[in-house]
């Protein structure tokens, strides 16, 4: 096992894919699939912070617009838009909430999925007063100590301790809901977010081996590489611009994201070469070699 981190090379691509991002798009796209509210709601109010809360904690192994699209068709369905209501969660037994998630395909894993959307919706009524603002205040608004705690607070269930926020504590996905909520439901108040790592995915890490800002020679758990990929970007956006303030890490999820989606993945997985590196705006970037990844393992020669 050989690998490399590129930090200057890192600077470059981010540098591009920021500003192709927010202005042309990547492969003509700029839009997030969490961005697009369910008709009626408004964008900042309590009921988008639920939605995308809620939404975001089953965003494990899902295809991101499916799910999306499936929780703005429950949200906008008055039978089942209680699933985006703290108190009705709690005050629900969880077969009907697991046959109403089912409804428009929101639970893909209906045990689960089910266990996880009431758990932090009751979790966010019991505590919280049905707001997870009250929880992020709590917190004083610090990312690293809104991170901490999703990780350390638990509650007593049947005798024993469980996790307040199942799967919403996770490495990649608290990262990526504090990403929405600044970003997408717009609160304004979080702080020190240059301290919050990447959200790393399939997409964000294929993005990353792509274009060589973490490269060498490695085969195993692609889970084993998410840290070269979290330092990879939190060094290479050090003295970078997002208009005018500093470049954070979190910036480059979407950008790296759209990137993957709509092109790396079409690269052959053994010689490197994508039919749409011609359109690419970080093509001088992409790099020759292998980077197969399936299944959660990946082999990389680069």
């Amino acid at each position: 096992m050989s690998i490399i981190i590129d930090s200057d090379r890192g600077r470059r691509v981010a540098e591009i894919l920021y500003n192709a991002y927010y202005t042309t798009g990547i492969f003509g796209y700029r839009s997030p699939p969490e961005s697009v509210l369910p008709k009626g709601m408004v964008r900042g109010s309590l009921q988008h912070v639920l939605f995308v809360t809620l939404t975001v904690s089953i965003d494990y192994m899902r295809d991101a617009q499916a799910l999306w699209e499936s929780a703005r068709r429950t949200f906008e369905d008055p039978m089942t838009r209680y699933l985006f209501d703290p108190k009705a969660l709690y005050e629900t037994p969880i077969n009907k909430i697991m046959r109403d998630m089912l409804k428009y395909g929101l639970a893909k894993r209906p045990r689960k999925d089910s266990y996880i959307w009431k758990t932090v919706g009751a979790t966010f009524y019991k505590k919280w007063g049905g707001d997870p603002r009250s929880f992020l205040r709590s917190c004083g608004w610090d990312a690293p100590t809104i991170l901490k705690r999703l990780k350390s607070d638990t509650h007593l269930d049947r005798g024993r301790l469980v996790p307040d926020y199942p799967y919403l504590r996770g490495d990649k996905i608290g990262p990526l809901w504090l990403r929405m909520l600044w970003d997408i439901v717009g609160v304004k108040d979080l702080r020190n977010l240059d301290k919050v790592p990447i959200p790393v995915d399939v997409h964000v890490a294929r993005a990353t081996l792509a274009t060589g800002v973490v490269r060498g020679r490695f085969s195993g758990r692609l889970e084993d590489l998410f840290e070269y990929i979290r330092r990879a970007w939190f060094l290479s956006v050090k003295g970078l611009k997002a208009g005018d303030r500093s470049m954070i890490a979190l910036d480059l999820d979407e950008p790296l994201w759209h990137l993957s989606k709509y092109g790396c993945s079409r690269r052959d997985k053994d010689t490197g070469y994508c039919p749409l590196q011609s359109f690419c705006v970080v093509r001088e970037y992409c790099v020759k070699g292998r980077i197969w990844i399936n299944n959660g393992y990946v082999v990389m020669d680069t």
